[in-house]
C-alpha cells in the first residue's frame, strides 16, 4: 500500500531517494540487515553521518550498502514511525467519537422519553384546567378523589415492605432496591435533569453534565469516557478520599459478599464544612457493588435510615447526619478499551440546619456537581493521562507525587477551617470582638501525620500550631476573579514580616513574633514557578518565590528568598458553581517529598440561589462584560445585570502559624491582627471589583464593550493607519463594534500605556493579557518599565523622541516579562502614538509580534 509522507522528513526522504535512483542502485535488505538497522534505530533514530559510517564499518553485513542508502533507510523508518503514531492517534479519536456518539444517542433516547412524559403531563393539566373552567363550583368527592389519585401517580412514595435489614438477606433487599433506583436516575427519567451551562460534549470534553430540577435534595449527573478499564475505574471511584477534596475520612466497617460475585459494604464517611459558619456533614451508607448481564459494573450507594432499616451508624457529636439518596456509578466497557461512565450524586444536606444566608451552599446542585460529580470525572481523566504517559513530569517529580502535594495542601486547609476536636484543636478566648476565631493545636502530629517528624520546630521547641480564621459575606464579587487577583497581587494583602515568620518556622532557630504593619505589603518581587496542572487547567500547583532583600524586623533576619508551595483552583470564570481557592504553605529550598506543610489561604464559594429562572443559568462573571460584540453582548449584559448585582459568595480565610508555648498569646494576637488586616485588604479589592450599581460595568477603566473602549479602538486603528499607511484591522466598515471585536481578538499582543513620567498600562487586548498573565482590572497596576528588560528599555528610551515626533517606531526582537515574572520573547515590537479626534496625543500603543513564553 502506498503511504503519503508529509513535512520535513518527507522532503528529505524524497531527495535522498532521488539521489539513490540517480546512482542506479536499488537495495533489497536482508532480514539480518534490517535487524541490525532496527537495533541502531532503537538507540538513535536519527544518526549522524559519522555514526552511519561507523555503523557500516562495525557491521560487515552492511558493507555492500552505501551511506546515502543507509540515510534513506533511517528517513523512511522515521516516516513510518510517524505514520504509525498518527494512525494510532486517529484510531483512538475514532473510538472516542464512536463511544461518544453512542452516549449521545442514549441521552437523546432518554430526553425523548422525558419529552413524552412532559407532553402527557401538559395535556393532562390542560384537561384539568378545562374541566375546572366548565365546573368552577364542582366540589364533589369524586373530583377530589380523582385529583388526589393523579397527584399520587406523579409523586409516588415508595411503600417498602417491612423487612429485617439487620441480616444479610435484608441488606441485599435494600441493595437491590438501591440498584433499581440508581439505574432509573442514571439512564431513565426518575429525575428531571437539566444540562449545566458551559458543559458541551465532545471527544476531548469532560463529559455531559446535568443537574436536578425540582427534586428532593440536590442531584447531579455526569456521563463521560475514560481510557481506563472498568475494574480500574471502580477501584479509583471507591477510593473517595483520593479525589473528593471534601472527604475527611471513609471507613468500611462491614463487608458482606453476595452470591452474584459482588459485595455489600457498610460505610461511614465524614466530610468537611466549606466555611467556619456551619457544622460538617457525615454519612452512614450501604454500598453495593455488582455486575450486570451486559458486562457493566455498578457501584451504587444510599444512606441507611430508620425508614430503610439496617444497623445504626456510629455517633458523631460534632457532625450533622446528612442523607445520601440512591447514587452511584455505572461503568460500561467500550470496544477497543476504555470505559463509558454514568455518575449520579443525590444528597440531602439538611440545609435547614444552617443559617439562612448559607443555605444556597447546601441547596445548589451546581455546587454539588462541581465539587463531587465533575471532580470524579476529572480525576479519572487525569489518572488516564498519567497512565498513558501524556502528563510530563514537573521538577523531576512523578505526577502521583505532585498530586499528593495538592491533596495535602487542600486537606491541611480543610483541617484548619474545621478545627475538629479529635484532631487536637481547641478554641482560645477572644479579645471581645468575635470576627476572628483563634484555635490552638498542641498535638500537631495529628494533622501533620508522619511529616511532622521531619520538622525541627516541633521536635526541638515542643510548640504547637495556632490557626486564625474568619468567614465573611461578599457581594457582587465573582470568586474566580477575586482569587485570581489575590494570586497575582500578593503585595496587596500579604505582610512581609508574617511571611518571614512563617518561613523561619521551618528552621530550629528561635524567632520573634513580628508586628503586623498597617499598610501590609511585602518587600521584593513575587515569582511564580509552575509545577503541575490538571487536564483542564482547573487546578494548578506552583512554587512562589519571594525575593528577599535583607529584611530585618524584631530579630527576624531573612536575607534569602522565601518559598511557598501554592495550590490554586477554580479560576475558570465560566465554571458555574465552582469554588475558587488559593492555598499555600511555606517550604524551604530543598523541597523534599516529605516536607511538612502548614497550609493557609482563601476559599470563595458562590452562594448560588436555588432558582430556575433563565437569568440564573447564566455565567455571572466578568467574562460577560469582556466578550466583545454589538447587540448580542449588550443584551447579555442587560439580562444579567440584575443577577450580577445580586451575586453573593462566602469568603473563608484561615492562616496557620507555629508557636512556642511561652509565646502563645503573642502569636495569637499577631494572627488575629493579621487576619483582620487581610480581611480589610480583601474588602478593598472586592469593592474595586464589584459594580457600583445594578447594570453598571465592572469597576475598571474602559473595559471592552463600553463606549470608551469603542472610541479607543477607533483611535488605535486610525492612528496606526495614519502613521504606516496600512490597516491594523482589515475591515470594510468602520463600525466601532466591529473594530473593537477585531482588536480584542487580534493574534498579536496590543496594549496602551499612559503618557506620564512613569507610564502604566491602561488597555490590552486578549493576547496582551495572556502574554502578561494578568487581567484587565489588574492591568493598571503594571508599569511599562516592569515588563521590559534592560535592553528593551534602552531601545525604547532612544526611540522615544522619534515616536513623539514621527508617530511610529519599529523595535527589534527582545524579551519582556509577564506579571508572574516569566520571560516572553517577541520577534518585533511596533510603537506608535495614538491620537484622539483633535489630533492630540492620547497614549502610546505597542504591538508585540509573534510572542511566546521562553
Amino acid at each position: 500500500m502506498a503511504m503519503v509522507v508529509s513535512g520535513k522528513e518527507a522532503g528529505k526522504g524524497q531527495q535522498a531517494a532521488a539521489a539513490g535512483m540517480d546512482a542506479g542502485k536499488y537495495v533489497r535488505y536482508t532480514p539480518e540487515q534490517v535487524e541490525a538497522l532496527e537495533r541502531v534505530y532503537t538507540e538513535c533514530p536519527k544518526p549522524s553521518s559519522l555514526k552511519r559510517q561507523q555503523l557500516i564499518r562495525e557491521c560487515p553485513i552492511l558493507s555492500n550498502i552505501e551511506p546515502k542508502q543507509i540515510k534513506v533507510w533511517f528517513q523512511n523508518r522515521r516516516c513510518r514511525e510517524k505514520q504509525r503514531k498518527e494512525a494510532s492517534r486517529l484510531q483512538t479519536v475514532n473510538r472516542k467519537l464512536t463511544a461518544m456518539n453512542k452516549l449521545l444517542m442514549e441521552e437523546n433516547d432518554r430526553l425523548q422519553k422525558q419529552v413524552s412524559q412532559l407532553v402527557y403531563e401538559n395535556g393532562y393539566m390542560r384537561q384539568q384546567l378545562h374541566n375546572a373552567s366548565v365546573a368552577t363550583n364542582d366540589t364533589s368527592c369524586e373530583s377530589v378523589v380523582t385529583s388526589g389519585q393523579h397527584h399520587h401517580q406523579q409523586n409516588p412514595t415508595p411503600q417498602r415492605p417491612q423487612k429485617d435489614a439487620n441480616n444479610p438477606a435484608g441488606l441485599l433487599a435494600i441493595a437491590e432496591e438501591t440498584l433499581a433506583e440508581f439505574l432509573s436516575k442514571a439512564t431513565g427519567t426518575a429525575v428531571d435533569w437539566v444540562q449545566m451551562v458551559g458543559m458541551k460534549p465532545g471527544p476531548d470534553s469532560i463529559g455531559i453534565i446535568a443537574v436536578s430540577h425540582n427534586c428532593s435534595g440536590v442531584a447531579a449527573r455526569a456521563c463521560g469516557l475514560v481510557s481506563l478499564e472498568p475494574t480500574k475505574v471502580a477501584d479509583i471511584l471507591k477510593d473517595r478520599p483520593s479525589w473528593y477534596r471534601d472527604c475527611r475520612c471513609l471507613d468500611v466497617l462491614t463487608v458482606i459478599p453476595t452470591g452474584n460475585g459482588g459485595n455489600i459494604e457498610l460505610i461511614y464517611m465524614q466530610t468537611y464544612a466549606p466555611t467556619t459558619l456551619a457544622a460538617a456533614r457525615d454519612f452512614w451508607t450501604l454500598r453495593y457493588t455488582t455486575g450486570l448481564e451486559d458486562g457493566s459494573l455498578v457501584i451504587c450507594e444510599r444512606s441507611l435510615t430508620p425508614g430503610t432499616g439496617g444497623p445504626a451508624g456510629p455517633p458523631a457529636p460534632n457532625f450533622v447526619r446528612a442523607e445520601m439518596l440512591s447514587s452511584g456509578y455505572l461503568i460500561r466497557p467500550c470496544e477497543g478499551g476504555g470505559s463509558m461512565i454514568h455518575i449520579v450524586d443525590h444528597v440531602d444536606l439538611d440545609a435547614w440546619s444552617v443559617p439562612e444566608v448559607l443555605r444556597p451552599l447546601y441547596e445548589s446542585p451546581k455546587i454539588l456537581a462541581q465539587k463531587l460529580t465533575v471532580a470524579a470525572l476529572r480525576h479519572l481523566k487525569q489518572i488516564a493521562q498519567e497512565t498513558s504517559g501524556e502528563v510530563p513530569y514537573g521538577s523531576g517529580r512523578r505526577p502521583a507525587v505532585l498530586r499528593t502535594f495538592s491533596q495535602r495542601l487542600s486537606r491541611g486547609f480543610n483541617d484548619a477551617v474545621n478545627g475538629f476536636v479529635d484532631d487536637g484543636w481547641s478554641l482560645l478566648g477572644s479579645d471581645g470582638v468575635e470576627d476572628v476565631t483563634i484555635a490552638i493545636n498542641s498535638s500537631p502530629s495529628k494533622i501533620l501525620s508522619s511529616h511532622a517528624n521531619s520538622s525541627a520546630v516541633f521536635s526541638t521547641l515542643g510548640g504547637g500550631v495556632l490557626c486564625a480564621k474568619a468567614s465573611m459575606l461578599l457581594q457582587n464579587v465573582p470568586p474566580a476573579i477575586l482569587v485570581q487577583f489575590l494570586r497575582e497581587h500578593r503585595s496587596e494583602w500579604a505582610d512581609c514580616g508574617v511571611d518571614a515568620y512563617s518561613a523561619a518556622s521551618l528552621t530550629a532557630n528561635p524567632y520573634a513574633v513580628p508586628a503586623v504593619r498597617a499598610s501590609g505589603g511585602f518587600l521584593g518581587n513575587q515569582v511564580i514557578l509552575p509545577l503541575a496542572h490538571t487536564v483542564e487547567h482547573e487546578e494548578f500547583l506552583e512554587v512562589i518565590r519571594l525575593e528577599g532583600h535583607d529584611f530585618n524586623q524584631d530579630d527576624v533576619i531573612l536575607s534569602r528568598d522565601m518559598y511557598f508551595l501554592q495550590l490554586c483552583s477554580g479560576v475558570d470564570e465560566n465554571a458555574v458553581g465552582a469554588c475558587a481557592q488559593l492555598v499555600f504553605a511555606p517550604i524551604d529550598e530543598s523541597f523534599a517529598d516529605d516536607v511538612p506543610l502548614l497550609p493557609s489561604g482563601f476559599r470563595v464559594t458562590p452562594l448560588d440561589p436555588k432558582t430556575d429562572s433563565p437569568a440564573a443559568t447564566r455565567t455571572l462573571d466578568l467574562a460577560s462584560t469582556l466578550e466583545i460584540g454589538s447587540g448580542v453582548t449588550a443584551r447579555a449584559v442587560n439580562e444579567t445585570a440584575s443577577s450580577t448585582y445580586n451575586l453573593r459568595s462566602v469568603l473563608t480565610i484561615a492562616f496557620q502559624f507555629t508557636c512556642e508555648n511561652h509565646l502563645r498569646d503573642s502569636v495569637a494576637e499577631m494572627a488575629r491582627q493579621y487576619v483582620r488586616s487581610v480581611v480589610a485588604s480583601v474588602q478593598r479589592v472586592a469593592m474595586a471589583i464589584a459594580p457600583s450599581r445594578p447594570g453598571s460595568q465592572i469597576g475598571i477603566k474602559h473595559p471592552p464593550g463600553s463606549p470608551e473602549a469603542h472610541t479607543l479602538a477607533r483611535w488605535i486603528s486610525g492612528s496606526y493607519r495614519a502613521h504606516t499607511g496600512v490597516d491594523l484591522l482589515r475591515v470594510d466598515s468602520q463600525a466601532s463594534d466591529l473594530l473593537l471585536k477585531l482588536l480584542w481578538h487580534h493574534s498579536d499582543a496590543i496594549m496602551c500605556c499612559s503618557l506620564k513620567a512613569s507610564p502604566v498600562l491602561t488597555f490590552s487586548n486578549q493576547a496582551g493579557l495572556d502574554m502578561l498573565e494578568t487581567t484587565l482590572m489588574a492591568l493598571q497596576d503594571i508599569a511599562l518599565e516592569k515588563i521590559l528588560d534592560d535592553s528593551a528599555r534602552k531601545v525604547l528610551c532612544s526611540e522615544f523622541p522619534k515616536i513623539m515626533q514621527q508617530g511610529l517606531a519599529y523595535l527589534p526582537a527582545g524579551i519582556c516579562l509577564s506579571s508572574m515574572g516569566r520571560p516572553v520573547s517577541y520577534e518585533q515590537a511596533v510603537a506608535w502614538k495614538v491620537l484622539n479626534e483633535e489630533d492630540a496625543a492620547h497614549c502610546l500603543a505597542f504591538m508585540f509580534v509573534n510572542w511566546s513564553f521562553v
